[in-house]
């Protein structure tokens, strides 16, 4: 079992302390709770304070939070995608409008101050809750754009909080920026693992600069172009302090066909100077046994892969995929010939072997990628812990924070302003290809003509250089949840009409699927049935049938684009992307009615 920290056994104590507090919209805390006069009195209390302002994502749902994208698609209910086929509004769009996490950081920074700790401990205190009001907000604007911006709790004397007026995003961001500032000046530069320190509020800034700054270049409708650069100039500020002074480095064994993929299968990341921030996961003892339901990630429920993120991967020489003769064409072992091996690290291969079981996982050996209506055919492999042993799988740890992302951050940034240099990419996008064993990318580069039709809107001098950098974003951070983000800062939102599709098949009868040559399935036209005594390939394996057809002959097991051939298809009619109106969402129409102060809804809501 692996060592948990003194924090983190304080830290799961603290969380079970505090798990029945659930407040309301900027309400006082009851006084069962936390008290005002009966806590905060010494460090102790601001530690175990400030564990209720931790709000970071968990292993349930991160590797499959790239659904509704053009990474991944969904048969389940997600709200973008309902919104794209259907008549959204305010009555209908519900939630978000939930300020628990705003009034908590405001109830701890107006309290903070009551313990009998040194000014310096106050400033680190401070520079925590000013660090999670600051997410927090973020989250807020990215969803509303202009909404209110609250630094008190309610109480008798201030009950007019509860009526204020949304504020412009101009102001709201402004003020979020003071609280990053002073968090990554204040908090402290070393912490017990799974404890935030001022890289990972550095990491997180840099992040958000870096959203906020394209989102203004892209969105025209917020009237903000004008100060983007300011935000994209700090965002390369950042990011190369953390390159210059944070000590990180990434993981790089020499070994191309494992070093990445080890990232996302590692029980002690801590120890690994790629990460910036982790979750700590131990089995029987911290966090759970979570890890035993990886197996939701792999694609046979719900979450699937799909093929433009297959075809967005270059060749392992560094030419495009695109490139090649008829590569639209390409059936699945193909596809997988000579390409990034960080395709083979996040995709199930051709050849590769599935050794453990759960509810989505059948079978053992070489894995025949399994067909079923609306998915894909493709398989993720990227968070899902292909091992038997319980233990292990329970005690992988999440990374939250890596310094991938950062140097990414550091070279779109740089590029958005015109100023990328060879000297940047060899410091950022080359270290991440120097990882994967494929060639280092130089400035003007060969521009592929797929890559450039997603993008038409790119206005920087060095749009070349944009593009590659985001399909480097792409690949290096696939199913980790920020592709939804990208899309939207990018104004791109109408890339996710293209229906979703999956694997290609030249024709029916016989196909290999795990690359060894022999036949593994038997693709039938709808009018046949499948045998009731199947045949077996020349390894003696009896094949796998399905019968196929298209969206109208719904009694088949596998939907293509015609009847006999083409890609898999994973729905009908991905629906409609109204722009610029689903970068945002209304305010819940009971929440206007409960304040007439928030105003008439934006952006066509």
């Amino acid at each position: 079992m692996k060592r948990i920290s003194n924090y983190h056994t304080f830290a799961a104590a603290a969380l079970l302390f505090l798990s029945s507090c659930n407040d309301g919209f900027l309400e006082k805390y009851p006084e069962t709770e936390i008290g005002q006069e009966s806590f905060f009195n010494n460090e102790q209390d601001l530690n175990l304070a400030s564990l209720r302002l931790y709000d970071f994502p968990s292993v349930g749902g991160y590797y499959i939070s790239d659904a509704v994208t053009d990474n991944a698609w969904t048969t389940g209910s997600a709200e973008l995608k309902n919104m794209m086929v259907s008549t959204p509004s305010a009555e209908s769009l519900t939630s978000g409008w939930d300020w628990e996490k705003v009034r908590n950081c405001n109830f701890f920074l107006e309290n903070f101050r009551r313990a009998a700790v040194s000014e310096q401990r106050l400033n680190h205190y401070e520079g925590l809750g000013r660090f999670f009001r600051a997410r927090a907000y973020v989250e807020k604007v990215k969803r509303y754009s202009d909404v209110p911006w609250i630094e008190q709790t309610v109480s008798t004397d201030n009950e007019g909080i509860l009526f204020a007026a949304r504020d412009p995003r101009e102001l709201v961001v402004g003020k979020i920026l003071e609280d990053y500032d002073f968090a990554i000046n204040n908090i402290d530069e070393t912490a017990p693992n799974g404890a935030v320190n001022r890289w990972v509020a550095k990491a997180d800034y840099a992040r958000f600069l870096l959203y906020e700054g394209t989102f203004r270049k892209y969105h025209p409708e917020l009237n903000l172009t004008s100060s983007a650069d300011a935000l994209l100039q700090r965002a390369v500020e950042v990011a190369q302090d953390i390159i210059t002074n944070g000590g990180f480095f990434i993981h790089n064994t020499g070994n191309p066909r494992e070093d990445y993929g080890s990232l996302f299968f590692n029980t002690n990341l801590f120890a690994v100077g790629e990460i910036i921030f982790a979750r700590d996961y131990a089995h029987e003892l911290l966090n759970g046994d979570v890890w035993d339901t990886s197996d939701g990630v792999f694609g046979n429920y719900e979450v699937f892969p799909v093929k433009d993120l297959v075809q967005a991967y270059l060749m392992e020489d560094g030419s495009f995929y695109s490139a090649q003769p008829n590569y639209a064409q390409n059936e699945f072992v193909d596809e997988f010939k000579n390409r990034d091996p960080r395709m083979y690290q996040t995709l199930a291969y051709p050849g590769w072997e599935l050794v453990r079981s759960g509810t989505y996982l059948q079978g053992s050996g070489l894995y025949v990628q399994q067909l079923a209506k609306n998915f894909s055919g493709y398989h993720q492999i990227k968070g899902l812990y292909n091992t038997t042993n319980l233990q292990e799988r329970n005690n992988i740890d999440l990374p939250l924070y890596r310094f991938a992302e950062t140097l990414l951050i550091y070279a779109e940034a740089k590029a958005e302003l015109g100023q990328l240099t060879q000297g940047d990419l060899d410091i950022s996008v080359n270290m991440l290809r120097a990882r994967a064993g494929m060639p280092g990318m130089t400035l003007n580069p060969p521009v592929d003509p797929v890559q450039a039709a997603k993008f038409p809107n790119v206005s920087s001098p060095q749009r070349a250089e944009i593009l590659e950098i985001r399909r480097e974003r792409r690949i290096e951070l696939a199913f980790e949840g920020f592709r939804h983000d990208d899309l939207m800062r990018w104004e791109v939102g109408k890339l996710l009409e293209k229906e979703p599709q999956g694997i290609y098949f030249s024709r029916l009868g016989q196909h290999d699927l795990n690359g060894d040559g022999v036949p593994d399935i038997i693709l039938l036209p709808a009018s046949e049935s499948i045998p009731a005594q199947r045949e077996t390939n020349s390894l003696g394996v009896p094949f796998i049938y399905y019968r196929v057809g298209t969206f109208a002959n719904p009694d088949v097991s596998v939907f293509l684009s015609s009847p006999t051939s083409g890609n898999v298809q994973v729905v009908e009619n991905a629906g409609t992307f109204e722009t610029p109106k689903y970068y945002y969402r209304p305010i819940p129409q009971s929440q206007i009615q409960l304040n007439p102060n928030l105003g008439d809804q934006l952006f066509g809501w």
